[in-house]
């Protein structure tokens, strides 16, 4: 197969922060997918509604001409969030979904949820509107090692908490673990997962072997392979509980390349491109459009995109670019360390209508 068309794509967990990065990285997403699930980790946080009211029209202020794209923005969940500004926001149209940080888990984490109990209120409001809670899904106990957080998180939060809630609609996102896809494969309403594309390329041998790479260093960590190929399994097995969901989550290069690296990795300029080679390794290219393009729009109860994307595969390796600049500063791009040969039509990319309204 030398070409491959497809419903356009939607990124179900993508960071932009803010600003000249925000700037700097969103034409790299908008380019292919029509839509995202936009973090809410900014600093400070994005907690209410009128916050993300605001938000959402910076990322449509950024948007480069003729890029068609809709920001589906989330609210930060802390033990102060009030019920009735979340409901507010869902029946605006605005709120998507309500993310669940546990404290320090991640990036910009430590406004997030100590004690689970002190937000069952908000849930509850969440479970009558059909509002999803997007969740990372890692304990932060000190005493846990890291690469065991993912699977103490299902047994000791997250089950509890669906039994508490069971039609609580939940996501748990860029699952990485056999733990993580064994819990949602057992469960049969009300749950999702997003994989990302590099928790599909790489273990954690990338990080650490042969010296460590700050460039691979992402939360959750990368585990064993045999959780990569779980992943893999799970992504191309066609169940409509898993999704794509990047995480592309970029930082300045010094932020990373330092005493206390940053986690995150930015891979939305290559992700399709290397999602495709990752579907062809495993003989599941027919696979590819419902993860990437119609699992997620079912669990968020959304169309399809009409829009279509065309991917061609070159003989010879794609180049992809290895820095994208901000300002004086650059961000470094997914190496996935290994040929790519798929690329994105360039024609097929833009959709010629008007630019989304910011209001």
């Amino acid at each position: 197969m030398s070409t491959l068309t497809l419903r356009r794509p939607d990124d179900w967990h993508l960071h932009l922060r803010d600003g000249q990065m925000l700037k700097s990285v969103l034409p790299f997403t908008s380019a292919h997918f029509a839509r995202a699930i936009i973090m809410p980790n900014l600093v400070p946080p994005v907690v209410s509604t009128a916050q993300a009211s605001a938000y959402r029209d910076r990322i449509l202020a950024a948007l480069p001409p003729n890029h068609d794209f809709t920001p589906l923005m989330t609210l930060y969940l802390t033990e102060t969030t009030d019920p009735a500004d979340v409901e507010a926001g869902f029946r605006d149209g605005l709120i998507s979904a309500v993310k669940l940080y546990p404290a320090g888990a991640t990036t910009n984490s430590q406004s997030g949820v100590r004690d689970i109990t002190k937000v069952y209120s908000v849930l509850e409001r969440m479970t009558d509107l059909g509002l999803p809670l997007c969740v990372h899904g890692e304990v932060t106990t000190p005493e846990i090692d890291i690469f065991d957080r993912e699977a103490v998180f299902i047994e000791t939060v997250l089950s509890p908490l669906r039994t508490r809630l069971p039609e609580l609609r939940v996501v748990l996102e860029h699952v990485t673990t056999s733990d993580g896809v064994n819990y949602v494969m057992s469960q049969q309403d009300n749950i999702g997962a997003t994989i990302t594309t590099h928790h599909l390329i790489i273990n954690r041998n990338a990080i650490l072997a042969g010296g460590i790479k700050p460039h691979y260093y992402c939360l959750p960590v990368d585990k064993r392979d045999t959780h990569r190929l779980a992943l893999r399994k799970a992504a191309t097995s066609g169940d409509a509980r898993f999704f794509l969901g990047t995480d592309s989550a970029p930082h300045l290069d010094p932020l990373k390349q330092c005493a206390c690296g940053c986690a995150g990795i930015f891979c939305a300029p290559n992700t399709m491109a290397c999602l495709t080679e990752v579907f062809e390794q495993e003989n599941a290219l027919d696979k590819l459009e419902a993860f990437a393009s119609l699992h997620g729009p079912a669990f968020y109860r959304l169309p399809p995109n009409e829009a279509r994307i065309t991917l061609t595969r070159q003989e010879d390796p794609v180049v992809f670019p290895t820095k994208v600049h901000v300002g004086t500063e650059s961000v470094t791009v997914f190496d996935p360390a290994m040929p790519v040969h798929w690329k994105v039509t360039p024609e097929a990319h833009r959709d010629q209508t008007a630019r989304p309204k910011s209001d």
